[in-house]
């Protein structure tokens, strides 16, 4: 782990691999800094993700953080590979009808732009992969 301004990094021989038009993340949001810190261990420790980050909350002193798992958007392997780790984890919320929460892929490109809240469409969800029904 490498501290990089307010954000703990994990990264793994993969890393480097990361093309710009191509890097994104899943999103985890988290309010236990521990916790995160060893799901980005496990995560770079299981060959998950190329690389992982996550908030150091003890240094933005917020309530709440993000850990991003980075991958290429067209690496399937890579994104099987990261949905399972994150339902095998339970981080992916359930809505109140119990369905799982339909995340969005994050390109970097969209952070870069500015893309959050509103003004953030994503365009790979984790519905093109799994039933958000039953997590298959």
């Amino acid at each position: 782990m490498k501290e990089v301004g307010v954000w703990c990094c994990y990264s793994t021989e993969k890393e480097k691999f990361l093309k710009p038009d191509k890097c994104g993340k899943w999103m985890i949001f988290f309010s236990e800094e521990d916790f995160a810190k060893k799901i980005c261990s496990m995560a770079v420790e299981e060959k998950v993700c190329y690389a992982c980050k996550c908030s150091n909350l003890s240094l933005t002193k917020e309530k709440t953080g993000v850990i991003c798992f980075y991958i290429n958007y067209d690496d399937i392997e890579y994104q099987s590979r990261i949905i399972n780790f994150m339902l095998n984890n339970n981080l992916i919320q359930r809505t109140k009808e119990g369905k799982l929460y339909n995340l969005s892929f994050k390109f970097d490109t969209q952070t870069i732009n500015g893309e959050y809240g509103e003004n953030f469409t994503g365009r790979i969800k984790l519905d093109n992969f799994i039933d958000l029904d039953t997590g298959r």
